[in-house]
Order: C-alpha cells, then sequence, then structure tokens
C-alpha cells in the first residue's frame, strides 16, 4: 500500500456522489477538507464512525471543515447509507477506485482468519492547497470526529 503521508499533494480526483454529482477534488480548493474512507456502507462499525461524524458536523463545520465519505459501494448503496442516517455531507461511490488510489488506501486485509484485498480504514485531512495536513490511521469509530478536531 503505497498511503500519502503528511505533507504529500493530493492528486486531483473526481468521482460520483451518493446522488451521480460529480466531485472533484479543485471543488475543495480554498478549503479544509476531510476525507474518511470506510470498508461498507451500512456495516456496524463504519455505521458508528459515519453517524460519530454526522453528530459533531456542526462542531467540524465551525473548525472549517468539510467532510467526504469514500467507500466503492454503488451509488444506490451510499444512497441509501446517507438517507437512512441523514447524514450532512457526500458520500462518494468510489466504485472505479479513482479516489481510494489517488490515497493509497486500498492493500492486503485480514479479517476473522480470512486473508484479502480491501479499503482500509483511513482519514486524512487536507488543507487549503491540496495538501495532506494530518494522517490518522487508528481510527475510533465512536470517537473520530474528536480524532480530527484533536488536529
Amino acid at each position: 500500500m503505497n498511503t500519502l503521508k503528511v505533507g504529500a499533494k493530493v492528486p486531483d480526483f473526481s468521482a460520483k456522489d451518493q446522488d451521480g454529482n460529480t466531485i472533484n477534488l479543485s471543488d475543495y480548493k480554498g478549503k479544509k477538507l476531510v476525507v474518511f474512507f470506510y470498508p461498507r456502507a451500512n456495516t456496524p462499525t463504519c455505521t458508528t464512525e459515519a453517524c460519530n461524524i454526522r453528530d459533531h458536523y456542526a462542531e467540524l463545520q465551525a473548525a472549517g471543515y468539510e467532510i467526504l465519505g469514500v467507500s466503492e459501494d454503488s451509488q444506490k448503496k451510499q444512497a441509501n447509507f446517507k438517507n437512512k442516517f441523514n447524514f450532512p455531507y457526500p458520500l462518494l461511490a468510489d466504485e472505479d477506485h479513482a479516489v481510494i488510489d489517488a490515497f493509497g488506501v486500498w492493500g492486503p486485509k485480514k479479517f476473522m482468519g480470512r486473508a484479502f484485498d480491501g479499503i482500509h480504514r483511513f482519514t486524512f485531512v487536507v488543507d487549503e492547497n491540496g495538501v495532506v495536513e494530518r494522517v490518522i490511521d487508528k481510527v475510533k469509530a465512536k470517537a473520530h470526529a474528536s480524532q480530527i478536531l484533536a488536529g
């Protein structure tokens, strides 16, 4: 896995959100951006993580952050996930791995004794110039917003 490190410039990316809108990195120029990657919509840990960010969204916005959630789920799955839990931020349906590969979060994993390739749960805090300011690689789903705000 070749994960982006602090100080790296985020490669420009383009992906569809849950509603089919095209989202580009350039849309966030001049803004602080939090990009969080999660393995699967509607799974327990991913739901806890995304809901924690939703529950602290006002604080994150007050701190100047825009939020993007990313997984390889389809637009339909992302739309269902967003609507079910009322997420106020876009979820990217990165089925072609454009964003996943740009950030380098796809790689070997183990779960219940099974080895496979998948998305690693990482969060990147990107500054106004598109440079990685922080990488959170040990995401605490129940306290994720606190981890972001602690920066």
